[in-house]
């Protein structure tokens, strides 16, 4: 087997860089390989795979017009500058979100940004601590961050409530799972779509980053969005078999039913992958202790499994993902904030006004510490100290906020325009095309 690439720790102060770690074959994985082809995907196999992926889970082909609109420009930390903007996802509704920019923009002669998209996990928006503080880590190393509430959260939630799980409370089959999953996809692809027509950014140096429910989201739109240069999954991307933790997932209508609809892959997790090798580098970078989505049981072995499997179906090592851990102690965190996720980033986009040799250096804060002295306030399911609280981000000059500075509209206004974010909007579309679909699933010869 060829050596697997890990990422060193991020915990405890470390300053792991990336490393390469040879492992031997580990027999007894219990993968079921089933519905591979024989050889190496041609690329003919990978283009009827994403047309696939996109048809099972509604996302339109072509993508919605942009009509991206900015509503207001503020300054939210010295050396970044901020927009509201909207733009259209599914079915004309709208989503709201932050464009964290540097300030100033890098010298001319340094051409344009890299761009990063921040996808949240459950319950996150572009108020929660992590996507505030990622917009002005990140805005300062010289790049564009697209920050952006989650179906049913913050400003797409019809009391303007953050940390709601609304989207989770709703109630439909598979059908309807597979369109909300849809909806996370294209809110992603319009995301790069918003980016790539920005003129300070450079449309071949876009990222994703995704945590929890974001890395589940991520790996399905790296698989199908070839725009996106690199992806980043944190707390999560342990894409696994039949019964394993995402087909069983509590959270059924956004992370298990999907899941289970992608069975006509195959080897789920070797494909999903395997088109995301295709379209760019990935890393995968968990917490050893990560009980949230089961990583103490899906540690090196499994991920030394995964990645000769997408070897085998693609037939070369070239941008297979890379893995990586932070220690025992540490659980579900967002580690796209923590040095050795900021170092692999820098390799694959190249932030204008960070060396590798910089980032090694920059100094750390540890959030619990960082949101009591700033007065930002924590999601109290994960403020313990081996959660989020534990979390050495970089930088230790990022102020606080007021979660109101980051609406993108003035709460009296948004009373009155609300109808076009709001999740209900988007599911009284939805599920009558999911009663459409079932009816018609129920008619074919198939469904007879």
């Amino acid at each position: 087997m060829s050596g697997l690439g890990f990422v060193g720790p991020a915990g405890n102060g470390t300053r792991g860089g990336v490393v390469v770690l040879a492992l031997c074959w580990l027999a007894g994985c219990n993968v079921s390989w089933g519905g591979l082809p024989p050889g190496p995907a041609t690329a003919d196999q990978d283009r009827q795979w994403r047309q696939q992926i996109i048809q099972d889970f509604f996302v339109p082909e072509p993508l919605p017009p942009l009509e991206a609109r900015t509503h207001r420009r503020f300054r939210p930390a010295p050396g970044v500058k901020a927009e509201g903007v909207t733009y259209n996802t599914q079915f004309g509704v709208r989503v709201p979100a932050l464009l964290y920019l540097p300030d100033p923009l890098p010298a001319s002669g340094s051409g344009k940004i890299p761009g990063l998209i921040v996808v949240n996990g459950h319950g996150g928006d572009k108020y929660c601590w992590y996507s505030w503080y990622a917009g002005i880590l990140f805005a300062r190393a010289g790049a564009a961050v697209l920050t952006y509430d989650q179906a049913g959260e913050g400003e797409r939630n019809r009391d303007h409530k953050s940390g709601s799980r609304a989207h989770d409370a709703i109630r439909g089959d598979a059908v309807l799972a597979r369109e909300l999953a849809g909806l996370m996809i294209t809110d992603v692809r319009q995301a790069a779509s918003y980016l790539a027509q920005r003129p300070e950014v450079a449309p071949g140096r876009l990222a994703a980053m995704g945590y929890s429910l974001g890395s589940f989201v991520v790996a399905l739109t790296g698989a199908v969005e070839p725009r996106l240069r690199a992806c980043v999954l944190v707390g999560g991307g342990n894409l696994d078999g039949p019964g394993g933790y995402w087909d069983s997932s509590s959270k059924k209508m956004c992370q298990a039913l999907p899941y289970q609809s992608l069975s006509f892959l195959g080897d789920r997790g070797a494909v999903i992958y395997a088109l995301n090798a295709a379209r760019g580098p990935s890393l995968i970078y968990n917490g050893l202790g990560d009980s949230v989505v089961g990583i103490p049981g899906h540690g090196p072995a499994f991920f030394a499994d995964l990645r000769e499997r997408v070897r085998v179906l693609r037939g070369s090592s070239v941008n297979l993902f890379e893995v990586g851990f932070a220690p025992t102690n540490a659980s579900h965190r967002p580690y796209f904030l923590t040095r050795p996720v900021v170092e692999w980033l820098e390799k694959q986009i190249d932030f204008p006004n960070w060396t590798e040799a910089q980032i090694h250096v920059l100094p750390e804060s540890r959030i619990s510490l960082w949101a009591q002295e700033n007065g930002v306030t924590l999601d109290k399911l994960y403020a313990t100290e081996e959660r989020e609280g534990g979390t050495l981000a970089l930088g230790d000059d990022v102020p606080g906020y007021a979660p109101e500075s980051l609406n993108v509209f003035p709460r009296d206004e948004w009373e009155t325009c609300k109808g076009k974010f709001i999740l209900e909007t988007w599911i009284q579309t939805a599920e009558t095309n999911a009663l459409a679909a079932g009816a018609a699933a129920r008619s074919s010869p198939a469904g007879r």
